[in-house]
């Protein structure tokens, strides 16, 4: 009695004796695959795709929020710097960063 194992790795999943009794008697071996479902939507690409595009928009309105608040802070420190220095002069030059009080 010879003995040989399942050709391959066509069908991992018989079990050995199986494939022996099979074989010994000629009785043919029937192996059913799964064909995979194609008709629906790929839910799991299409939340991924809408999760990664969720992502990316709150990254961009954090970075404009922060960008905001960055300039605003800008301004109100020129403001008190411009509001407590007077006017200022470079090389004979002077600039009044502040209107008269009078």
């Amino acid at each position: 009695m010879s003995h040989r194992d399942p050709p391959g790795n066509l069908a991992p999943h018989i079990p050995a004796d199986d494939w022996r009794r099979a074989e010994a008697t000629g009785a043919s071996v029937v192996i059913v695959v799964q064909a995979a479902d194609s008709d629906g939507i790929p839910w799991r690409r299409v939340l991924l795709a809408f999760g990664v595009a969720g992502a990316a928009a709150f990254g961009t309105w954090g970075l404009v929020v922060a960008l905001c608040t960055l300039l605003d802070a800008a301004a109100h420190a020129v403001t008190v710097i411009a509001t407590a220095a007077g006017p200022i002069g470079v090389g004979g030059i002077t600039f009044r960063l502040t209107r008269p009080k009078s």
